[in-house]
């Protein structure tokens, strides 16, 4: 995720523009009366505590139910949210808290620059909201499902993308949504022994702030580390699957064996956002078991230039927002267009970088556009297009036996809302172009 410049005034003005967008010929729209502000924020609670979610319920026919797994100790375990397809549940069961704790709100506030009081109004505001997914819901067994491992953004961390985890396991993929621990999380945490877990002692590891010149080295020292947690995650995954169980140490009510023989080993591709698309491109590099890997806006600064794109045989598919890649970038990417290896890239119209998290659907249009949470086109429509043409293309490259190729046409960017490529693709552009005043070399 790339940085915002999120204000105290802000976070407040979107505290009442959750519930309704002010309506400026209203005069209780500045009323600033203690009486009126306090039923205005009584409002957003009850809105923030029901069970309807204001991220996208996925539109696959299958239910989903939702997970989280430790497995194992210390900073080096292994940690993610699970999205399956889940059991019928007669209805509806929107019950997973989208973000669990409010140490997470802090590691967001220390990420965004704020003061430390942001945090306790985005808690405020969040804490109590909801993700489309029935909590620790039973799998739905008697099928094999392919496998999609996802790495979130800086500053990111398991939950925040929940709008792609949901959407893609209502149509019958099981997600493991890493959470890294490479510190470019806003916050993790873990616990040190089996005492410290059964008295739930955690230790909280928060994004580690970066000088400029530090930047070059540990970014791609990042990006290593991360490829290797997806990669372990997998092979976590994969033992279950196998038969050999593992211990989640989170203590939850969801039986882990439920897993063992419901993975398709040959079906398993890598999908991330932003430092997550440069970590996509790190783990096909390294591990051939990810089959495909669909790169979604991707942070191209930490990804090396020099061996890496000869050494990536799979399928990569690039989706980007309109604002976020500069030609640099693009040139970076193309630099993986190598002869006889599949690459597709196109580009959502009016869209920013922020459209593929789930805070661009929790905030109002107004305060959306002011922190470029929110683009020009329809968040539910650039999620929609980012989903299906995603299952596209993983039903082409993981041999997959569904509909998805009816959405074959938005990987190619045939779409009024879609850009085949880059924008810059319009316009001949030299192999040699200049340094882009728009690259994103901190981010």
């Amino acid at each position: 995720m790339a940085p915002l410049k999120l204000h105290v005034l802000f976070c407040f003005s979107c505290c009442l523009t959750l519930v309704h967008p002010f309506n400026w010929q209203d005069p209780s729209a500045f009323d600033f009366r203690p009486s009126v502000w306090f039923h205005k924020l009584k409002e957003v609670m009850s809105a923030a505590s029901s069970c309807h979610s204001k991220i996208p319920k996925g539109n696959g026919s299958y239910p989903v139910g939702c997970t989280d797994l430790m497995l194992g100790y210390t900073n080096k375990s292994i940690f993610l949210r699970l999205y399956y397809p889940a059991q019928s549940q007669g209805q509806d069961r929107f019950d997973t808290v989208w973000i669990p704790n409010k140490e997470y709100f802090f590691g967001l506030s220390k990420f965004l620059g704020t003061p430390s009081i942001v945090g306790n109004i985005l808690d405020f505001l969040y804490g109590s909201m909801k993700t489309p997914a029935s909590w620790n819901a039973p799998l739905r067994t008697g099928e094999k499902y392919p496998l999609i491992v996802f790495s979130h953004g800086l500053g990111a961390f398991r939950s925040l993308y929940s709008a792609i985890g949901v959407g893609l396991a209502s149509y019958g993929f099981i997600v493991a949504a890493v959470e890294h621990r490479d510190e470019s999380a806003s916050a993790t945490y873990y616990f040190e022994d089996q005492a410290a877990a059964k008295l739930e002692n955690r230790s909280w590891l928060y994004i580690k702030k970066l000088k400029l010149e530090d930047a070059k080295i540990i970014r791609k020292e990042q990006v290593q580390q991360r490829a290797k947690e997806c990669s372990q995650a997998l092979s976590a995954i994969l033992d279950i699957d196998h038969g050999n169980p593992k211990e989640n140490i989170l203590g939850s009510d969801f039986d882990v064996k439920q897993l063992k023989g419901t993975i398709d080993r040959n079906k398993i591709a890598v999908v991330g956002h932003s430092f997550g698309g440069a970590t996509v491109i790190q783990s096909l590099s390294e591990d051939q078991r990810f089959k495909c890997g669909v790169a979604l806006d991707p942070w191209m600064f930490p990804v090396s230039e020099e061996d890496l794109p000869s050494r990536i045989p799979q399928p990569l598919f690039f989706v980007n927002s309109a604002q976020f890649e500069s030609k640099d970038d693009v040139i970076k990417m193309k630099k993986f267009y190598q002869p006889d290896k599949e690459r597709k890239m196109i580009t959502i119209r009016g869209s920013v970088h922020q459209n593929f998290a789930d805070f661009t659907f929790v905030t109002s249009k107004l305060i959306g556009i002011k922190l470029t949470l929110k683009g020009e086109i329809d968040s539910r429509v650039a999620i929609d297009l980012t989903n299906k043409a995603s299952l596209a293309f993983l039903q082409k490259h993981l041999g997959l036996h569904k509909d998805f190729d009816q959405w074959d046409s938005l990987v190619e960017g045939n779409n009024e809302n879609l850009i085949p490529g880059s924008p810059y693709d319009v316009v001949t552009q030299s192999p040699a172009l200049q340094h882009s005043p728009g690259s994103h070399d901190q981010n």
